[in-house]
């Protein structure tokens, strides 16, 4: 640290926060600034990123448990319904791999503008603005299943607001990745969607709980997040800062579209994360209609979710030992080899050796989400080098379009839990069982390994070991 450098830092203060909790110079390169307040302020912002981020994912996936409960048992021969589910509803496997992916693909698509909000309005005050949109979901879902006699439009219509809740990843990423110093990033980006990601497996976990208490029946599961969704605005308002680093035009957000990478990294990201949440939204429906065992789906259905959020910031942590590429290839080869034993478990009518196989399959999922995050902000240093520009406006720039791809990749990448439902949904009913719909998966699993070593492990390769 030179003596100019101390003399800056006295100067302008970095990390003061000022009116409107906006923090106007932000250094965490700075070792000193860093070690003395940065650390410190840094992980603030990402423990309530992290709460806010949990509520939202936790509504995002709130229908993946509650179309259990709405399942009709119908006749395999005449097709005719035999019992209806929870509060007279009776959904067919076709409606309830519907919902699920209508609620993915929503939430996919907003972490685009979810991405740009963040540079627009500022990290803190899109996370209190982003807690309080939680609201229409969840008290929207304690309205529609009281009626089963509502149109099935209708809840599809509620279930796409839950989207609301997939679009707060993006947003709390892009704005986590500027409190970190790039030697952290994994790890921190890691911690931030491992606490989201978790959201989905508390949600599975919780929800049948709440919906077996009282008299409030499946609406319980909606009006459960509507206080925590409060929470996680009024924590937000009063603990997280806003980066007037991360406040600026969109613009570099959009010049990351311009780079080959980011459109790579995102078909990389629909095989880790888009299988992550399209195989949490669907595992419980799997366990039910594959097996017929919805005391399973109800009581452990969760633990794919849970194994795989745990499991996230490893990968990052690994990512930032070795190498990103290294561990997303070796996550896509897992993935491909647990996909093939879930085929065996289908075919051979196997509970155990089909539930095991997904818990491999989560396991490498979270592991690969942890380090394709953790090839992003490598990528864009490494795109920063090669420029011969190291200038502060051009370090800033660079920084701000890895973030906002940060963000595009994400909503492109989620848009796999759309597709996977829906692959669910057309395999069973096309040839009546999910086994053409896990042969595909393992075929572009093989696919997104190749890529990975031709793109980031191949001798050649520009972004070789990235």
């Amino acid at each position: 640290m030179t003596t100019t450098d101390k003399t800056d830092l006295t100067a302008v203060e970095p990390g003061v926060v000022g009116k409107g909790r906006w923090i106007e110079r932000w250094e965490p390169e700075n070792e000193l600034f860093w070690e003395a307040r940065g650390k410190a302020i840094a992980f603030r912002n990402l423990v309530f990123s992290i709460i806010a981020e949990h509520i939202g994912f936790s509504v995002w996936l709130l229908w993946s448990i509650v179309v259990v409960r709405m399942y009709g048992t119908y006749d395999a021969a005449t097709g005719e319904l035999v019992a209806a589910g929870a509060n007279g509803w009776a959904l067919t496997a076709s409606q309830g791999f519907t919902l699920l992916a209508v609620a993915s693909g929503v939430g996919a698509f907003l972490r685009i503008p979810y991405t740009f909000a963040v540079p627009i309005f500022g990290g803190r005050n899109w996370t209190v603005i982003s807690a309080l949109l939680l609201l229409i979901p969840t008290l929207g879902l304690a309205w529609v299943v009281q009626d089963p006699t509502t149109p099935f439009g209708i809840l599809v219509l509620i279930a796409a607001t839950a989207g609301f809740g997939g679009g707060n990843f993006a947003s709390s990423m892009a704005n986590i990745t500027f409190f970190y110093p790039e030697k952290e990033k994994g790890w921190a980006l890691g911690l931030n969607a491992a606490g989201g990601n978790i959201g989905v497996a508390v949600a599975q976990k919780i929800v049948p709980l709440a919906i077996g208490i009282g008299a409030l029946g499946l609406s319980a599961a909606g009006l459960v997040y509507v206080p925590l969704s409060l929470a996680a605005a009024i924590l937000a308002f009063l603990f997280m800062d806003n980066l007037r680093e991360a406040k600026a035009d969109p613009k570099p957000t959009a010049k990351s579209l311009q780079h080959g990478h980011t459109w790579l990294m995102a078909f990389l990201y629909i095989g880790t994360f888009g299988s992550f949440i399209g195989y949490s939204a669907a595992f419980p429906t799997l366990l039910t209609v594959v097996f017929e065992r919805a005391d399973i789906a109800l009581g452990w259905g969760f633990l794919g979710a849970l194994i795989g959020s745990l499991a996230r910031p490893y990968g990052g942590k690994l990512a930032d030992r070795v190498g990103g590429s290294v561990i997303t290839l070796a996550s896509f080869l897992v993935m491909a080899g647990a996909g093939f034993t879930a085929v065996l478990g289908v075919q051979q009518k196997s509970l155990p050796l089909f539930f095991v196989s997904f818990m491999v399959l989560f396991l490498a999922t979270g592991i690969g989400n942890g380090s394709t995050y953790r090839m992003i902000p490598s990528i864009f240093a490494r795109l920063h080098k090669s420029k011969g520009e190291d200038t502060e406006a051009s370090r800033l720039d660079f920084k701000r379009q890895s973030a906002g791809a940060v963000g595009i990749i994400s909503a492109i990448g989620a848009f796999g839990g759309f597709a996977i439902p829906f692959v669910y949904k057309l395999s069973k009913d096309m040839s009546g069982t999910i086994v053409p719909a896990l042969q595909i998966y393992v075929g572009v699993f093989l696919v997104m390994a190749l890529v990975t070593y031709v793109a980031y492990l191949r001798k050649n390769a520009t972004m070789r070991n990235v």
